[in-house]
């Protein structure tokens, strides 16, 4: 999948293999005895049709020339009862695979959001948004349908063709040889144009998934856009990227029509040589009669129908190969951040933390730490200060295990006087006491107390209370027409940026961690709103071990430590007088900042 880029191409890492056809019919065997049941329905509904020519024959060469009015009489309701009888059982037919099919959709669809739920943050940091949210949503509505209806579509019309020759064969051997004769050249069309066509179709498949991915960018950036006066621009990419999507369904869909042509040409080349033919032995005393020429002329386009229903289904189902491939190559993504196989419940823990020797790289070939050594006494606040991308909230992501480590490892010290590493234990018990607040303060849509509850989903309305009291986000809270009970629009847009923050450290605190995990908690708040939060964060950090993250320098000086990141490790460590004394870079942070001030 193309890294961070709407306008690079998707490139699978592997090529199709049938195996992922063995896979998808995982989904389908759930429902294999309501697809049993339509396609019986639909079997018999076909052959039902397939007397009708035989009616026709036996009116033309027997009631007819008899003046038998009451065959007549009975072939044409017997003629109408098989179109009802058809009519009614394809309605049924349709009805279970639309079950069916949504069904499927709600499968594959789960299975693929719950994969996307363990993948770690390198996962989305390196994919846009449109490129995965168009496999959970388009992928699997287009590839639902092959799987269901394509099945059963298919092994229909295979049966509806060896009938179709039986009776042809029973009603004329001769000209049956005639209308079979075209099927090897339509094949050697099909394998000719079969490699063009996938290709074809993923190519479409890869300006479709670029143009969303656009999509969704724009979306999330409208109003930077229009703040620098960038629609222009916007539209004038949007309007490329929609030209290639067009452009590339084009060739996708002159390719596949070729197969329909040819099946069509070959239809009416093949019924012109049979009544050639048929007319040719009639008049040369052949047992051809003028009813058999014509019932085998609604053969011919009985016997081709289904293979150009076959074709299309092929059609569809190379179409659908490039969607499945991206679907299962989303499956098959590894979950490099898991639970070990044998990860264990990680106990109560005291607070303490050691990193030992701890290594780490993003991408693998420049590392962000080298070698650090730190180790957090239980209920000591720390604070982590220095350039951007020194590696501060890294330091917090491994300690959540947001990504593994590339060396070294980390220790939590337990109640029980026991000392676990973290690879080694389960997530849910590691991050369920952590209390992390990260820089970028999310909201879900819905009311504030459900927000704010996501911390502790078991917390009743008066704790939710109390912690946004503790935060001093209670206030404005308040005063809001609906209360905690107001709706928040996508990512909190009807809230400023520090009422958000507040609302997400409500959200931390209700959590009641043993280890408090700040990423620039205060960045988004007001001065005189940061007092007040202060005096939360202070009574919230009582008997607690803290590791704050800050680029103000004022809200972390009564910390136990601060730790000045720098040069892929801890430059210097201390109190914020001792560092003061020294001189050195947090000194001169420090002073710089508070000239600025």
């Amino acid at each position: 999948m193309a890294r961070n880029k709407f306008d690079v191409d998707e490139r699978l890492e592997t090529p199709f293999q049938w195996k992922h056809m063995r896979r998808a019919g995982k989904y389908i065997a759930k429902y294999r005895l309501q697809m049993l049941i339509a396609l019986i329905l639909s079997a018999i509904g076909s052959v039902a049709t397939l007397y009708i020519p035989k009616i026709t024959q036996w009116v033309l060469d027997v009631a007819v020339p008899e003046k038998n009015t009451y065959m007549i009489g009975r072939m044409a309701m017997l003629f109408v009862g098989l179109i009802l009888l058809s009519i009614v059982l394809a309605t049924i037919r349709s009805r279970i695979m639309a079950h069916v099919s949504q069904n499927i959709i709600y499968d594959i669809r789960g299975d693929l959001f719950h994969h996307l739920q363990k993948l770690p943050f390198s996962y989305y940091d390196s994919r846009p948004a449109g490129k995965i949210l168009v496999r959970v949503i388009n992928y699997v509505n287009s590839v639902s349908d092959i799987l269901s209806n394509g099945i059963i579509n298919m092994i229909l019309e295979i049966i509806n063709l060896v009938v179709i020759v039986v009776f042809m064969f029973t009603t004329s051997a001769r000209l049956s040889w005639v209308i079979l004769a075209g099927l090897p050249i339509f094949i050697a069309i099909v394998l000719l144009i079969k490699p063009r066509q996938r290709k074809a179709w993923q190519q479409q498949s890869n300006k479709n998934s670029n143009y969303n991915a656009y999509l969704a960018e724009s979306i999330d950036g409208v109003r930077v856009s229009q703040l620098f006066d960038r629609q222009e621009v916007n539209i004038s990419i949007m309007r490329s990227l929609a030209e290639a999507c067009r452009k590339a369904w084009t060739r996708a869909i002159y390719i596949s029509n070729t197969v329909w042509l040819s099946s069509e040409l070959m239809t009416q080349v093949v019924t012109t040589f049979l009544y050639i033919a048929g007319v040719y032995w009639m008049g040369g005393g052949t047992m051809v009669s003028f009813g058999v020429i014509l019932a085998m002329g609604q053969y011919v386009a009985r016997f081709w129908q289904p293979i150009t229903n076959l074709a299309n289904i092929y059609n569809s189902f190379v179409n659908n190969i490039a969607y499945l491939e991206r679907i299962f190559e989303t499956m098959d993504e590894p979950v490099v951040v898991d639970d070990a196989e044998d990860a264990h419940e990680l106990p109560d823990i005291s607070g303490e933390v050691e990193y030992r020797d701890v290594t780490f790289s993003y991408e693998g070939d420049v590392n962000v730490l080298e070698h650090m050594d730190l180790h957090v006494k239980s209920g000591e606040s720390i604070a982590l200060v220095g350039p951007t991308g020194a590696g501060k909230s890294t330091i917090i992501n491994l300690l959540s295990r947001f990504y593994n480590l590339s060396g070294g490892k980390i220790l939590l010290h337990t109640e029980d006087g026991g000392v676990h590493d973290i690879s080694e234990v389960t997530l849910h018990s590691l991050r369920s006491q952590l209390g992390i607040m990260l820089q970028d303060s999310f909201l879900f849509t819905g009311t504030i107390m459900e927000n704010i509850r996501y911390g502790r989903l078991d917390a009743t309305d008066e704790e939710v209370r109390e912690a946004a009291r503790r935060v001093r986000a209670d206030d404005f809270i308040s005063q809001l027409p609906g209360g905690y009970e107001t709706q928040i629009r996508e990512r909190g847009g009807n809230l400023s940026q520090g009422e958000r923050q507040l609302i997400a450290f409500a959200r931390t605190l209700l959590s009641d961690p043993r280890i408090l995990i700040l990423d620039e908690a205060t960045s988004s708040i007001d001065t005189q709103t940061e007092k007040l939060l202060q005096e939360g964060i202070r009574e919230m950090l009582k008997n607690r071990t803290s590791i704050i993250v800050a680029h103000r320098l004022s809200t972390i000086k009564n910390c136990d430590r601060i730790l000045y990141i720098s040069n892929k490790g801890i430059a210097e460590a201390g109190s914020h007088r001792e560092l003061m004394e020294k001189h050195g870079l947090y000194w001169q942070l420090y002073t710089a900042q508070a000239g600025e001030a």
